[in-house]
Formats: structure tokens, sequence, C-alpha cells
């Protein structure tokens, strides 16, 4: 038995896709839990006895807590190849775990940055501070993966839907939120379009009630 622990808007939407995915391929059912991390649901003693880091995802496999996106992602694409979340050649699956790492180690922790600037700095000017600089560098690594989006193409690892996609979708919906206009970035806009339209990905996102228009101008 397997359940998959996710909060709404958050990273675990890649796995939360992922799961989705899976049940097209396979059949296979993965129940779902959702956290929801704005109540601190993630914080409660339950919660934390599974992950004591007190974030999702969380998959638990047979009672076995696992936790950590990249982890849990390559767990599921081991464990259900005939999905094909990720490539099954050795080198293209390198390169694909190394575009997925560097999401999960730059791109993720920068908007860090953005949505909680006080972990980083005290004092409101210094948080500001640390927000705009936050925002200039995830900016960069927004136009970084439209460009490959552009040269790849229709997804980011070529013809089929993987995990990084879903983390790209993500990504954008953030920028959103921390105010970049996604009509800004029209190939990501336009790339994020055609991983919305895919079954796995709407049904995700039914589940998580979000949708890709998170920019409010000011």
């Amino acid at each position: 038995m397997m359940k998959l622990y996710f909060g709404p808007g958050a990273c675990s939407f890649v796995p939360h896709v992922g799961i989705e995915a899976i049940k097209a391929a396979t059949g296979e059912e993965i129940e779902t839990q959702t956290v929801k991390l704005h109540k601190g649901e993630q914080q409660t003693p339950e919660y934390l006895a599974l992950n004591p880091l007190g974030q999702v995802p969380l998959l638990v496999v047979d009672g076995k807590p696992l936790n950590q996106i990249v982890a849990i992602c390559d767990y599921l694409d081991r464990r259900f190849p005939q999905a094909g979340l990720l490539p099954a050649d050795s080198w293209q699956r390198a390169q694909a775990m190394s575009l997925f790492a560097w999401m999960n180690n730059t791109v993720h922790p920068t908007f860090t940055h953005i949505f909680r600037p006080s972990k980083f700095a005290t004092g409101e000017a210094a948080q500001a501070d640390v927000k705009s600089t936050a925002v200039a560098a995830f900016r960069e690594c927004l136009e970084r993966i439209q460009k490959r989006a552009q040269e790849a193409g229709p997804f980011l690892l070529g013809d089929k839907l993987s995990f990084v996609d879903a983390y790209a979708l993500t990504f954008l919906r953030w920028g959103g939120l921390g105010g970049i206009d996604p009509a800004s970035l029209p190939g990501y806009q336009a790339y994020v379009a055609r991983v919305a339209a895919q079954p796995a990905v709407a049904a995700a996102m039914a589940r998580e009630g979000i949708n890709l228009d998170t920019y409010k101008a000011k």
C-alpha cells in the first residue's frame, strides 16, 4: 500500500502528477492525503512522526515513510517504469536527473527566499533586499527553463511528459505569486499550457484545486 501526502500548490505537485500518470499507465491506485500547509498540518505530532522535517511531499510505502521530492520521484519511476516519467536510457536518465537536481537545489530554494525572506534576514529592509534579489535570480532561472523548453519541445525531455515538466509548471505558478508576470515569458507560458493540458496534470490540478493564474498586477 502506498499513500502520497501533498500540499496543494506545493512542490508535492510533482509526484502527485506522477501518481496520476502511473494510474493511467498501470491501473495502480495510490492513495492521496491533503496536508493543509496554511493550517500547519505538517507540524502536527502525527505528521512529524512520519516526517520529522515537517515538509511535503511524503510517500508512505507499506508503512515506511520516504521524504524528499527527488528520492520519491526516483522511487516511483523505478517501481513503475511503464509510466515513463524518467528516461530508461542510462545517459538520458542521468541528464534528466541533473536537470531535476538543479530545479530542486537551486530554483526551488531561490523561491524560498522570495516567499519566506524572514528565514534569511532580520529587519524589514534586509528582508526586502533578500526578496528583490531573489526575484531577479528566480526570473533568470525561469528564463533558463524557457530556453530549454523552446529548444526541446514539446516537453523538457522531448516527446513525453516527465517529473521535470510538473516542476516547471509549479515554478511558473510560484513566479506569479512572486510578482513575475507569466506573459513576460511567452515561451514558458505556452509550454506550461501544453503541460497543463495533459490528463495526469489536469487531474492533479483538479484534486489540488489550483490553476495557472497566480499573477496579480500591481
